[in-house]
């Protein structure tokens, strides 16, 4: 088996955080990280990870997160992810909250997007898929260059985060406007709730067709499994451990576990340290054992702040027993100090 692991946020981003990242039961993760060849590129997203997996870096994100979404269908056309989101000022800059980080619910989506239909029928057609994950179906394609969502949840609104040439930035405007006026939202202030006050629409494009060299795919994120599903893959659901893989007896499996993820975007660094925990004890460890055995090779690719992260070990390196790896804290450190590059294996 050639077995890859899309694992974002692996490496901890706040170097100098000992109560996150010391003493951290690591052993399987420190066995491979000694055993690996390392790289490290540039940073990017999931998202962009996961197009660029599967063969299509210039897809529309959007268009295959809507085909990963429960009963969706193939569809052409124009599409924007276009998830809602609370604007707030925080230290005089603007800060991006998503809708993890808030309550909306599905009666709320669904008035929302009825009432932008009906006032903005001209630009395209809304879809909530979920109370967190809308979508826009725009009648005549426009270049609008955005980060996804997880790359500017919680985070100040920096000029750089969004294209404020595209023709969508001043529509966008109307729609913040809109919604600001919206009853739901008076109801929300009622209650003491964030306002829905904006849209986060990225991902524009439409779906080309994903050429992946795997033939399985395990994931519960909603853009991978949308991707698997455009490349005819078997999709299963995110496994809790290497044995799950195994057992389904294929040959090149790609596993996204991105469990990691939302602990970074939420800032839960004891939620962070109990999911590294699981990862080590329920994937890492257990893939010291079948490395050479059932895994021949492993890829481990890490989008983290400091950059895209590989981990690629083959089966011979395990009788390498004088090699030693790094612990997580040391990994953070040293990335923290240099700009991306490799080591030597």
């Amino acid at each position: 088996m050639r077995l890859t692991l899309l694992v974002p946020e692996l490496i901890w981003p706040e170097p100098g955080d000992p109560l996150t990242l010391d003493k951290l039961p690591a052993p399987g993760f420190e066995w491979l990280d000694g055993h690996a060849v390392f790289r490290r590129s540039a940073p990017v997203s999931l998202e962009q990870s996961l197009v660029e997996l599967f063969g299509v870096p210039a897809g529309g994100p959007a268009a295959f997160r809507r085909l990963g979404e429960a009963g969706a269908v193939a569809e052409d056309g124009h599409w924007l992810c276009a998830d809602p989101v609370h604007l707030r000022f925080h230290h005089e800059r603007i800060v991006l909250a998503d809708a993890g980080a808030f309550d909306v619910d599905e009666t709320e989506a669904q008035a929302l997007v009825a009432a932008l239909n009906a006032e903005f029928a001209d630009i395209g057609v809304f879809h909530a898929a979920t109370a967190r994950r809308w979508y826009l179906r725009l009648h005549q394609p426009a270049e609008h260059v955005a980060a996804p969502l997880s790359a500017v949840a919680g985070r100040r609104m920096d000029s750089d985060l969004s294209d404020k040439t595209s023709p969508l930035h001043r529509w966008l405007n109307e729609v913040q406007m809109f919604l600001h006026l919206h009853p739901v939202n008076a109801a929300r202030a009622g209650a003491g709730k964030p306002a829905i006050n904006s849209l986060w629409l990225w991902g524009a494009g439409t779906a080309g067709q994903p050429a992946a060299a795997f033939d399985a795919l395990f994931a519960d994120d909603t853009l991978a499994v949308g991707l698997g599903r455009a490349a005819c893959l078997a999709v299963h659901g995110r496994p809790e451990n290497l044995g799950e893989v195994l057992a389904a007896k294929v040959q090149a499996p790609l596993v996204v576990l991105d469990q990691l993820l939302p602990t970074i975007l939420y800032e839960n660094p004891e939620g962070w340290r109990q999911a590294f925990t699981d990862l080590d004890s329920h994937w890492f460890a257990p893939l010291r054992a079948q490395q050479g055995k059932t895994v021949h090779q492993l890829d481990i690719v890490a989008p983290t702040i400091y950059g895209r992260l590989q981990w690629t070990i083959t089966g011979g390196e395990r009788w390498k027993f004088w090699k030693k790896g790094r612990s997580p804290a040391a990994i953070a450190n040293a990335l923290a100090a240099t700009a991306p590059e490799g080591r030597p294996s």
